[in-house]
């Protein structure tokens, strides 16, 4: 996916009460229960029906670096629906979330203002209705620049203009050259 995308799917996946499958095996025969069948898993994995069928049987169990790492991503993406809706929708109306990162950031404001870009390390608590636009867009499919003009109008309100208290001038923030993100619940 995108480096804020697979942020908040990792996020929303430390709200899980129980730990995905781990082994082939086991996320295989998830897989096939959650499709309704081997043909619908095979077609998802780009594999052949005949070899999910092996991994459910147990005659398989070492798939090759890329199936492994297709598995897991989609069992991932299917585990627990409704906690993971649950954590969403406490984000998204009452608890915010909270985003940590290393950038380099820059502003656009009126002539004779500090606006260089620096590299800035900011852990800012992001309020509910930020967190809702975050989630709706991942849902609706936005892009990795979508999500990211999303955080940095965020992150103008509430660190650069703290919640309307200074820098009402204030244009727009450049958010560029990500060196960590991370989101929190």
């Amino acid at each position: 996916m995108t480096l804020f995308g697979d942020g908040l799917d990792a996020a929303v996946q430390k709200a899980f009460t129980r730990p995905a499958p781990k082994t082939a095996g086991p996320q295989m025969r998830y897989l096939v229960k959650q499709l309704k069948g081997t043909r619908a898993a095979a077609g998802l994995l780009g594999i052949s029906q005949r070899q999910v069928e092996r991994y459910v049987a147990g005659k398989a169990k070492n798939p090759r670096a890329g199936l492994a790492a297709r598995l897991e991503r989609e069992v991932k993406k299917r585990w627990q629906p409704q906690i993971r809706a649950k954590a969403r929708e406490k984000a998204a109306s009452t608890g915010g979330i909270v985003i940590d990162t290393r950038a380099r950031m820059g502003y656009d404001a009126p002539i004779g203002s500090t606006d260089e870009s620096r590299i800035r390390h900011l852990t800012v608590a992001l309020p509910p209705q930020y967190a809702a636009r975050l989630f709706d867009a991942q849902e609706a499919g936005a892009s990795d620049r979508e999500l990211k003009e999303i955080a940095a109008e965020a992150l103008k309100e509430v660190y650069f203009q703290d919640g309307g208290r200074r820098a009402g001038s204030l244009e727009e923030v450049r958010f560029t050259d990500v060196e960590h993100l991370e989101f929190e619940l």
